[in-house]
């Protein structure tokens, strides 16, 4: 049992149109500046980013037709509340489908005075309509109303003309892609992800390795081995050494020659 009367039902209806307009405004203006956000990733070649923002703002688009709708049948029942104020089990046909509509898609909204309102109406027609109207039997809600309830992943398309749109509104040079490119990409990324190695690498072996083994260079040799080998680095052999002595005779020798001349 709600806790309001149905006598106050006609103020909760008037109160429910002012916040779903409200509301409305504000995610108008929500979407206003995500486009703008989009068009800068479109001017930026950030095309998968605007996507996924992009289908943010189709669903959000969707919810805002619903409050629409939802508004138009709470204006309704303002409109012929004399229909809803009848003592009656079962809404009259002049309000039945905005009733449906109320009961059924209320809850899918933030506005708590519609849940309110929501409700008010179900305590007024019984839980058997109620729970009718709540599983949708028979068809009794608008198609209008239950196609915007739905949650799905946007088609390419769809995206595709949001981007477009966006992309004309605010001057960015931006084309969607034709579905041959789009063929053209999946096809090359289903390559890069099957490709494989054409020659594999050889197992080892001792074979393999001493084949495959590299020969190092024959070095030259030390200064130590190569007095020890009793010659230069160029190979040949280092001259006798001369004793301090036999250096002196020498010496001795070449001055008696130069004075006999």
């Amino acid at each position: 049992m709600p806790s309001a009367t149905w006598s106050s039902a006609k103020a909760k209806v008037r109160l429910s149109v002012q916040r779903l307009r409200t509301l409305q405004q504000k995610r108008e203006a929500q979407a206003k500046s995500s486009r703008r956000d989009i068009a800068l990733l479109l001017e930026r070649g950030k095309t998968e980013s605007a996507r996924i923002k992009v289908e943010a703002i189709i669903n959000d688009d969707i919810n805002l037709e619903l409050l629409e709708l939802l508004e138009l049948y709470c204006e309704l029942l303002i409109a012929r509340f004399g229909l809803v104020d009848q003592n009656t089990r079962e809404p009259d046909p002049g309000i039945n489908e905005g009733v449906c509509a109320i009961i059924h898609a209320a809850q899918r909204t933030e506005v708590k005075e519609l849940h309110v309102l929501r409700e008010l109406l179900m305590h007024k027609y019984g839980r058997e309509f109620s729970v009718v109207v709540i599983e949708n039997r028979g068809g009794c809600v608008s198609d209008r109303v239950v196609k915007k309830l739905v949650i799905e992943t946007p088609s390419a398309q769809l995206v595709d003309g949001y981007l477009t749109e966006i992309a004309k509104a605010y001057g960015v040079k931006w084309t969607a892609p034709t579905a041959q490119e789009v063929e053209k990409d999946e096809e090359a990324t289903a390559g890069l992800a099957t490709e494989e190695v054409s020659e594999p690498l050889p197992r080892y072996s001792a074979e393999s390795a001493r084949v495959h083994t590299p020969k190092l260079p024959d070095l030259p040799p030390t200064e130590d081995e190569d007095e020890k080998a009793g010659r230069n680095l160029d190979g040949a052999a280092p001259p006798a050494q001369e004793s301090p002595e036999e250096d002196f005779e020498s010496l001795a020798r070449r001055f008696q020659a130069l004075k006999k001349r």
